[in-house]
């Protein structure tokens, strides 16, 4: 074998161990519902997410080891790619095959040959029609076989290894739902079918069978939410069958599933099929393929650029005492440098700042923290740059960047979904907004504190409104872990000395927490705060979150829904 096929075939290894070891994980989620060890299940998650760097870096090893030569001789490169797209011919993971190789290659060759001669810039290989072992989806005929039977066959068709607590009840339950969805008038036309989608999707303490109800030209969500109950059975939730909360399942703040996908191409095609206001980018992340999602994101970055004309600048808002965020406006993203130097009361070190973005990377974001994608050596050109973000960056951070010619290269960001800061939102909202956004914000809070975060810094430009009204937490740098506080009642002062003391009169540790003083990061405002304790007050109080804290010790995970509560079916049929 020569050179170009033995690397190029060292790279197809590392990325079909990398895949093997990806849906072994994704079929422990299975497992993990079935058993209810939710603790393993966010253990899997974490180490399929931390397995491809470990794939990659283990090939970028054989190669430097097998094939000294292709290490020093970056011409090889041009080669070694043509013979690796013709390994790709039928491979059911291509276009995931094409970003890992150029993870490896980009770990071997300089900045200045990241084009397509020497990396997969732009997809080789296409994606359209592949044919796995099995067909990604099966389809149910309710006007032939019956809309029961139909559901029937749906729920049994996945061994969930579970039983029922009430499989009669939950049938009834799915029939009538399906019934109510349906507007006056509406008619079963000669292509009426429910197609569903060959594996569930497993997230927390729920698995989701997806699908989508098809009739005449119309394309609508099938999801089935299943629970997991105390009594070792299973409850059909509800049916979700609004694009809009279709879309929050699948929200850039909530964890990635785990789902065993043989052609994962396949999945997203399905998926933008009922979610036409998502990318690819979005779905590839949630079906845990991150890295195709960032090369994605990337291919379509450079696109705009070439297609549009306006020019990065300054966020607009409060500026970040430890982030310096810019935004490119005809754009919905935002992006995220770590400053050279912290605004004082900021202590954190960078390397401290990169390791909290970590934590949210690999933790449950249960709908209230921002996915982020990660890039390292971004060039942006000098000319989409206005004058005054140029400075800020050349001042603020730059360890971070370096001018190539016409290029800015910045060596490492962040890059997030632009949200409304929610200090902005409220100053604009109409009444009925802001109420919901107060709800929400408190909401935010609780949801985080469930899955044991606390966010540290709760001031509101720290969070943002999505386009489903949602309140999100995007602000990393002082979150930590609830266990990891100390929540405490601020003690009565002793005497008259110690109401006038600057200083406080009790003593504070490190990890000390004292909700009382929340009010004044909440609402300063009497109204909003007023409107803020109808529904939250016990979050200022050190006995509600002591209590949070003992239930994580204890092993009891929060319930929390990725859907309205009036769509589960104990509040509409119950």
């Amino acid at each position: 074998m020569d050179t170009w096929a033995g690397v190029a075939q060292a790279i197809l290894d590392g990325f079909n161990r990398h895949y093997t070891l990806f849906r072994q994980y994704s079929r422990e989620g299975k497992e993990c519902f079935a058993r209810a060890d939710w603790a393993r299940a966010a253990k899997v998650s974490r180490e399929r997410i931390q397995g491809y760097e470990r794939r990659v870096q283990e090939t970028v090893d054989r190669i430097q080891r097998e094939f000294p030569s292709v290490a020093n001789n970056n011409e090889l490169w041009p080669r070694i790619k043509i013979v690796f797209i013709g390994k790709l011919m039928d491979h059911l993971q291509s276009e995931c095959a094409e970003t890992f190789y150029n993870s490896v290659a980009c770990k071997v060759l300089h900045r200045d040959y990241y084009n397509s001669e020497y990396i997969f810039w732009r997809p080789a290989i296409s994606v359209q029609y592949l044919r796995g072992s099995q067909p990604t989806y099966r389809s149910y005929y309710p006007e032939s076989d019956g809309l029961r039977r139909s559901f029937l066959e749906i729920l049994t068709s996945f061994r969930l290894a579970v039983p029922f607590e009430n499989l009669r009840r939950d049938l009834r339950y799915l029939e009538r739902a399906l019934l109510d969805h349906r507007s006056q008038g509406w008619k079963a036309q000669p292509n009426f079918q429910i197609q569903v989608l060959g594996t569930p999707f497993y997230r927390n303490k729920g698995a989701y069978i997806v699908g989508r109800l098809i009739n005449g030209d119309t394309k609508e969500p099938f999801v089935i939410p299943i629970l997991r109950n105390r009594e070792e059975t299973i409850t059909v939730d509800a049916l979700l069958m609004q694009q809009k909360d279709v879309a929050v399942l699948f929200s850039f703040s909530r964890a990635y599933f785990l789902v065993d996908m043989e052609v994962p191409s396949a999945y997203v095609s399905f998926l933008l099929s009922i979610m036409p206001q998502k990318s690819a980018v979005d779905l590839y992340a949630m079906l845990g393929l991150q890295k195709q999602a960032k090369t994605i994101f990337y291919r379509e970055l450079q696109h705009h650029l070439r297609h549009s004309r306006d020019d990065f600048q300054v966020a607009p808002g409060v500026r970040g005492m430890v982030m310096l965020v810019f935004t490119l406006p005809s754009m919905p993203f935002v992006f995220k440098l770590i400053k050279d130097r912290f605004d004082p009361p900021k202590t954190v070190s960078r390397q401290q700042v990169m390791e909290k973005y970590l934590l949210v990377k690999n933790h449950d974001r249960v709908g209230r923290l921002a996915d982020t994608l990660e890039y390292s050596n971004v060039a942006i050109p000098i000319k989409r740059i206005e004058p005054a973000l140029l400075d800020q960056l050349k001042e603020e951070a730059a360890s971070s960047v370096e001018i190539d010619g016409d290029m800015l290269v910045i060596r490492h960001i962040y890059i997030e979904r632009r949200m409304e800061p929610l200090d902005r939102y409220l100053a604009q909202a109409s009444k009925q907004e802001r109420k919901h956004a107060i709800m929400e914000y408190g909401n935010a809070i609780r949801d985080l504190a469930g899955a044991d975060i606390f966010p540290g810094d709760m001031l509101k430009k720290n969070f943002g409104v999505t386009r489903h009204n949602r309140v999100v937490f995007y602000d990393y740098d002082e979150i930590c872990y609830i266990t990891e506080c100390n929540f405490r009642r601020i003690p009565p002062p002793r005497d008259f000395d110690d109401v006038m003391s600057d200083t406080p009169w009790y003593s504070v540790e490190e990890r000390d927490v004292f909700p009382e003083t929340f009010g004044p990061f909440f609402f300063a405002d009497q109204k909003d705060m007023a409107q803020f304790k109808k529904n939250h007050a016990e979050l200022m109080t050190a006995a509600w979150w002591r209590q949070i804290k003992d239930d994580i010790e204890d092993g009891r995970q929060a319930d929390i829904f990725p859907y309205r509560q009036n769509r589960r079916f104990k509040h509409r049929y119950g």
